[in-house]
């Protein structure tokens, strides 16, 4: 028969906060791009565009999936495409990609990670000029694929949340609370939520172009940050990765 210490002990023990399981078990894990800047936009304090808002915007993103779902995820990872470790994340987050220069050889890898399933949520890019970069980009890894607007009644927008309003998601420097911002900064054009389907017609890259929901994610807990702002990027994140996982 256990001594009285040994039950004291044994109780405390279930009550005491278990270390959570192996990394290796979770079901989603936020997979950031890394990749090469283009020529001339390399930035001047030392970190490549596709840093930006890292590791915040993943770290508070997190908080907000284990909130809002029963999705057991674990920590954030930065990768670049010629790892063959992207083949183990559904979902891969590239940010700035109007400053990308990705090589032949990580075009024809990231086709092959779409082709086996997996999805990619590109953001943060803004005008005419950024997006033909994206655009030349994606011409090499789905030729023939066009980027097209999603309507409301495209199964995206309707996974966990149905969302039927897409407003402008403002970066800080688009409020006047950024590195050098003197008041509101108007985007450099409406706001445009748009895919791009595979053979079978299903979304493996959700465009988020003239919007920064990566800030919205890292700036989740700025009190001048707009809540509404914030709330859209949390439930666009979520529909991305439940759809990435259940289509």
């Amino acid at each position: 028969m256990p001594r009285p210490w040994q039950a004291i002990l044994a109780f405390s023990l279930l009550l005491w906060p278990q270390p959570p399981p192996p990394e290796a078990l979770t079901e989603f894990r936020f997979l950031r791009l890394e990749y090469k800047d283009l020529g001339g936009t390399r930035r001047g304090f030392g970190r490549g565009w596709w840093r930006q808002d890292w590791p915040e915007a993943e770290m508070h993103f997190k908080m907000g999936i284990e909130r809002l779902t029963r999705i057991h995820t674990g920590d954030g990872h930065h990768l670049p495409l010629t790892d063959d470790r992207i083949f183990d994340f559904p979902w891969i987050y590239a940010t700035q990609v109007g400053y990308w220069d990705l090589s032949d050889a990580e075009t024809t890898r990231l086709r092959h990670y779409l082709e086996r399933g997996g999805f990619l949520v590109t953001d943060d890019f803004y005008g005419p000029n950024e997006f033909e970069v994206f655009r030349q980009t994606m011409d090499k890894v789905l030729p023939n694929q066009l980027i097209e607007d999603l309507d409301n009644t495209d199964p995206i927008w309707h996974v966990l949340y149905d969302i039927n309003e897409r407003f402008f998601i403002a970066g800080l420097r688009h409020l006047g609370i950024g590195r050098g911002g003197f008041g509101m900064r108007s985007p450099v054009g409406p706001p445009q939520w748009q895919g791009i389907r595979d053979a079978k017609g299903r979304v493996v890259v959700a465009v988020n172009f003239n919007v920064d929901v990566g800030d919205a994610w890292e700036h989740a807990d700025l009190a001048e940050y707009p809540e509404a702002m914030t709330g859209l990027a949390y439930r666009l994140g979520i529909n991305y990765i439940l759809y990435s996982m259940t289509h």
